[in-house]
């Protein structure tokens, strides 16, 4: 029997797992089978909590799509994770050190019960994206099915597109989400984000993920949409992001600094299941 927690960060949900405490054997086909929503469990994503690698971090903070493969970030994923520490004994610091596949995060209890999440330095170089593209621009332009996309592009320690769109109600986020999330433009695929700039301290967001279609939130697709935003000088540095699923606020100060991201993290129900 899997012990697990059910867990959201404005309604994104995961599976959250004591990997030092139990040894899961989870290959993609278990996986596939916990996140569907009517014979299994149902996820965004499943988050293991592992020993850490590395001598200074606390933990080992895996993520892995609905779909079974595993990726390297997951900014609403990482506030759960902290929450899960917390909740479960396994850590009574302010601030806890994770190691990644993408780097290491840092994540801070806040007084009013937030989470903030050191999200780490963005990268704009396509080659670090990854994006297929000979030199960095501020805009990139690829063609799906016929259509001219035109969007903005950096890693978050997962790769991001954003498109900035007027009304993000109307944006069809489901169809050219599907098309350029695994264009062949972008390597490793893509989250692709729609963004619509409301003022300089608000930007609306929907974002397809790459192995889960479009969630409630994306914590790492916020700060991708923040970064191009104020990369772009249209928002101020502190920007409140909405998402379907609530707001997170995203600060960033400029190139060659970490972007800091602050929202909730909310546990929904213990369970165990045989797998």
């Amino acid at each position: 029997m899997l012990r697990f927690t059910k867990m959201h960060g404005l309604g994104n949900d995961f599976v959250v797992i004591d990997a030092i405490h139990q040894t899961p054997r989870l290959e993609a086909e278990s996986i596939k089978k916990l996140a569907d929503r009517h014979f299994g469990i149902g996820f965004d994503q499943l988050l293991l909590v592992e020993k850490p690698v590395s001598a200074n971090a606390d933990f080992k903070y895996r993520i892995f799509n609905a779909d079974g493969g595993e990726v390297s970030q997951c900014g609403n994923g990482a506030r759960c994770f902290a929450r899960f520490v917390r909740d479960k004994g396994l850590s009574s610091k302010d601030e806890v050190r994770v190691d990644t596949d993408a780097g290491q995060l840092l994540l801070k209890f806040d007084d009013d019960g937030q989470i903030t999440v050191n999200m780490g330095i963005p990268r704009h170089q396509p080659a670090e994206i990854p994006l297929l593209a000979d030199h960095e621009a501020s805009a990139y332009q690829v063609i799906a099915d016929g259509e001219t996309y035109t969007f903005g592009a950096v890693s978050m320690g997962n790769p991001h597109a954003v498109l900035q769109v007027p009304d993000v109600d109307n944006a069809p986020v489901a169809s050219a989400g599907s098309l350029l999330e695994s264009h062949t433009i972008f390597p490793a695929r893509a989250n692709i984000g729609f963004m619509q700039i409301v003022n300089r301290t608000q930007i609306k967001l929907r974002v397809y993920e790459r192995g889960a279609a479009e969630t409630l939130a994306c914590g790492s697709g916020a700060c991708a949409a923040a970064v191009i935003a104020i990369d772009r000088d249209l928002v101020d540095n502190t920007v409140q992001v909405e998402l379907p699923g609530g707001s997170l606020i995203i600060s960033w100060v400029g190139r060659g600094e970490p972007v800091l991201m602050t929202g909730p993290a909310i546990s929904v129900f213990e369970g165990t299941i045989n797998l």
